[in-house]
């Protein structure tokens, strides 16, 4: 097997590769790149924590984060030993090879811990997220066939016990914060290192290692089949792509705190190719904007895996902090300038143009300690590198991170592909668009727009389901509308199921008005509507701390969410986010209407999935005369 080690040295050939694509009838169908790394013919992810402890037993592969906030390092060593005593304690509690482990919990170093010491036992782990329903958790327990689960606290362990008359095949439930890695330890002291090792040996790249359930935006939520070879592609591929970002070219070693949910497949993907790669891996349990920032100042990591959200939530408290010291139009100029700047950087990097002028380059260095400096400190300080998904991050933000000195790499993919199918090249990036081809990955764009894909990452099927992956064509079809230019490179404008058609006819993709309308430090949530309506209208909700400031602001501290939404001079600034959002797009597909409403999108609600994605369906129900209301008062 390829050590992290080996893979990663050659990450600046990734420089070399070019997109192969494909043009017919005038526009680009299809692009696809090479591998970088050939697919490992045996082993399994259970085979990473030994190999490491091999090769290099006294680095750093983890810190975990103790209870009075400073961070302990944990050896490959360290981690392969913790590894095998709790997956001695697995099988001792009577787990078969093939048994599903299923695991509860926010992100943390048991987590990890948990789901290496699950394969080493040969088992396949099963993510569930912690704010899952106690009917959406016995589902995906039930229909996994869990032998046994993990859970965070005794207020997941009473979830999961008021259901045990449903699950009949769930013999096991430990609370971790109980104990339960220390008494798997204990349990499993007496056996032989040698039976965990016959379990890891019985594994190859086929053999499945997780089921991922989606978040079911329509249904119940199937569980996707992801081998041992899906994240081989992936994260080998991805690694040596993106060299800078997991190598450090500079003498601080590589390091990233995980803060994504270890539930969804890219925060997976993330702690998988981190040890992997051999790079320090922390785990935070909070995206809360006080606990995030707190986890970043002190592990202080070199690069970040992000959705737009977290890095939307940092501007946005950057800026209402200058406005709150009178500074706002200082902070606006800067972001102005660290667009310009970055957008000029770029152009340098991808040879469209010869980089930011003089003029710009004396204003950049004026504000890079008034701005910049603050920007990356909230970020830890040492962050030069994010890697972004989940949803587009725009050209705006994207250019402002640049200039500030974080270079964002935007990604695409589903819990199907293992997460990405496309990233930004590292050397050749094209802000607002989400990248080429993986290498190892081809896309291909069918008649009607769908994004279609192909590779070693895309997953094996639906766990109890018959039919075997979806194709078309044999491709993959992952059901976002998508379009390639002429560099191979991808931008995605929306889902397929959620295109808008007017009552003039009028196709319009909702994402990209949402997600610039998301942008915007009022906003928390947006849905925009007018499936056979005479105009698109937008649902907005307002995002609680951008909200208490701007009544600080405004002195109106005592006005209640429901006298808010309808506040002339709240409505007003609305309005600039409305409008900013429509100068992306035609006047057909604008944004005519819209209603502020005085209570957010949750997942509690039923409004959400715990990805952040709308659950369009459940919203439109619930908030059907308000929607109503938005054509009543056109007419």
């Amino acid at each position: 097997m390829t050590s992290g080690h080996q893979t990663a040295a050659a990450g600046p050939a990734a420089a070399q590769i070019d997109p192969q694509t494909l043009t017919e009838g005038g526009r680009v169908v299809q692009a696809a790149v090479p591998p970088l790394v050939q697919p490992p013919r045996r082993g399994s992810l259970a085979d990473i924590p030994y190999t490491n402890a091999t090769e290099a037993p006294t680095e750093v592969l983890l810190s975990r984060k103790q209870e009075n906030g400073t961070w302990r390092d944990v050896t490959a060593a360290e981690f392969r030993d913790e590894v095998t005593a709790v997956a001695k304690g697995l099988i001792a509690a009577g787990l078969k090879p093939g048994d599903r482990l299923a695991i509860m919990a926010r992100t943390s170093y048991a987590w990890t811990l948990l789901d290496f010491a699950g394969w080493a036992a040969g088992l396949i782990t099963v993510p569930i997220y912690p704010t899952s329903s106690a009917s959406q958790t016995a589902w995906i327990l039930a229909d996994s066939g869990a032998a046994a689960c993990a859970v965070e606290n005794v207020e997941l362990s009473r979830l999961i016990s008021g259901r045990r008359a449903d699950l009949p095949e769930l013999r096991h439930l430990w609370q971790i914060d109980a104990g339960a890695i220390g008494q798997l330890t204990v349990d499993g002291r007496s056996l032989p290192d040698a039976l965990v090792t016959s379990r890891r040996q019985g594994m190859t790249p086929a053999t499945v290692a997780t089921l991922i359930y989606t978040s079911g935006t329509t249904g119940r939520p199937k569980g996707c089949v992801l081998t041992h070879g899906n994240f081989f592609a992936e994260v080998d591929n991805a690694t040596e792509l993106l060299h800078p970002v997991f190598r450090s070219v500079s003498t601080e070693p590589a390091s990233t705190l995980l803060f994504l949910p270890l539930s969804h497949v890219f925060g997976r993907m993330v702690a998988v190719g981190c040890l992997r790669a051999r790079v320090r891996l922390g785990h935070a349990p909070s995206i809360a904007t006080e606990d995030l920032l707190a986890d970043l100042a002190g592990f202080r990591p070199t690069f970040l895996l992000a959705i737009p959200y977290v890095l939307e939530k940092v501007y946005n408290t950057g800026r209402a902090t200058a406005e709150k010291m009178g500074r706002a139009s200082s902070f606006d100029r800067a972001s102005r300038i660290a667009q310009a700047y970055g957008k000029a950087v770029v152009a340098r990097q991808v040879g469209t143009g010869p980089g930011p002028s003089l003029g710009l380059r004396l204003a950049h260095a004026l504000y890079d300690p008034l701005v910049y400096r603050r920007i990356r400190a909230a970020l830890g300080g040492r962050v030069r590198y994010a890697i972004c998904g989940g949803s587009p991050l725009g050209t705006r933000l994207a250019a402002f991170y640049a200039g500030a000195g974080v270079m964002v790499f935007e990604g695409y993919g589903l819990t199907e592909t293992t997460a990405a199918a496309t990233v930004t090249p590292p050397l050749r990036p094209r802000l607002g668009t989400v990248g080429w081809p993986l290498p190892g990955t081809a896309v291909r764009i069918a008649e009607d727009g769908e994004v279609l894909l192909r590779g070693g990452q895309v997953f094996a099927g639906y766990w109890n389901d018959g039919a075997g992956v979806p194709q078309v064509g044999g491709w993959f079809p992952t059901g976002d509308i998508g379009q390639l230019d002429a560099e191979g490179y991808l931008t995605i404008t929306g889902r397929k199921k959620e295109i808008i058609i007017t009552a003039g006819g009028k196709n319009v993709a909702p994402a990209p008005l949402e997600d610039r309308l998301r942008a915007h430090p009022l906003v928390a949530q947006c849905m925009v509507v007018g499936d056979n309506r005479p105009f698109v209208g937008a649902l907005i909700t307002l995002e609680p701390d951008g909200l208490a400031h701007w009544q600080r602001m405004h002195h109106k501290e005592d006005l209640r969410p429901a006298e808010l939404a309808v506040d002339p001079e709240l409505l007003a600034d609305v309005q600039k986010a409305v409008d900013d959002a429509n100068s992306t797009v035609s006047q057909a597909e604008s944004i005519r209407q819209f209603s502020v409403l005085p209570v957010d999108f949750t997942e509690d609600a039923g409004h959400l999935t715990p990805s952040l994605k709308l659950k369009r369906r459940a919203i439109a129900h619930d908030f059907g005369e308000q929607i109503e209301e938005l054509y009543r008062r056109r007419r």
